[in-house]
């Protein structure tokens, strides 16, 4: 995921942006002790950092409420965090290339979006989560996609992208990005709701942005 950037840079500061990198890895909550060991650094210190990240919009604060002990913070990427800064450009064209020289035949899309569930639940964190539909929301604002989620009637939910962090990527071969990232929608979904279904994929223009999956079954994570 890109480094955010915004009025403040608050993560021009280079503890900020290990801790935001490495919870962009972790790709779900992680408490304040947690982050604080990644880094090497005490709790307290830890703590004060996070807190002027949550003011920028960075991350957000949650209570841990199903691990043993005390309730404590939990810390994951926000979800409207906004990607931007910079990378190096290498890896864009990386992408870029790679998505040109894939030839969107009908098999081939299948092959993609087979890897891309592989690759989805690879990306899923290991061990039990206190509410998995947020861990599922969590995952793919870690992956700079600024997801929205709303429960439909009937159950399940739709989940709306408002960034496209793959945009270089689609301008060159749609069909076969956007197969990769369905796949690893389902990846994700299999891991944190394995009773829910992707029963719609949306996609948009990525410089618009607001791609639309949309999930039934059951989301309470109990079954």
């Amino acid at each position: 995921m890109d480094l955010p950037s915004n009025g403040d840079d608050v993560l021009t500061q280079r503890t900020r942006a290990r801790m935001f990198s490495w919870l962009a890895e972790h790709r779900g909550p992680a408490s304040t002790e947690e982050l604080a060991a990644a880094v090497g650094l005490h709790p307290n210190g830890v703590r004060r950092h996070l807190e002027r990240m949550q003011e920028a919009g960075l991350v957000e604060r949650s209570r841990s409420t199903g691990r043993r002990g005390r309730p404590g913070d939990l810390w994951a990427i926000a979800a409207d965090a906004d990607p931007g800064g910079e990378r190096p450009s290498g890896y864009t064209d990386l992408a870029r290339w790679l998505a040109r020289a894939i030839p969107p035949g009908r098999n081939r899309l299948r092959e993609v979006e087979k890897a891309g569930r592989e690759i989805g639940r690879e990306l899923a964190p290991s061990g039990p989560q206190d509410d998995p539909t947020e861990g599922f929301r969590q995952a793919l604002a870690s992956l700079g996609f600024r997801p929205a989620l709303e429960p439909k009637a009937e159950g399940g939910f739709v989940c709306r992208l408002e960034n496209c962090p793959y945009k270089e990527s689609v301008r060159e071969n749609q069909p076969i990005v956007c197969a990769l990232h369905k796949g690893i929608t389902s990846g994700l979904l299999a891991e944190f709701l394995p009773e829910a279904r992707l029963v719609g994929f949306e996609p948009h223009d990525p410089d618009v942005a607001g791609c639309i999956a949309s999930v039934s079954g059951s989301i309470d994570g109990d079954d």
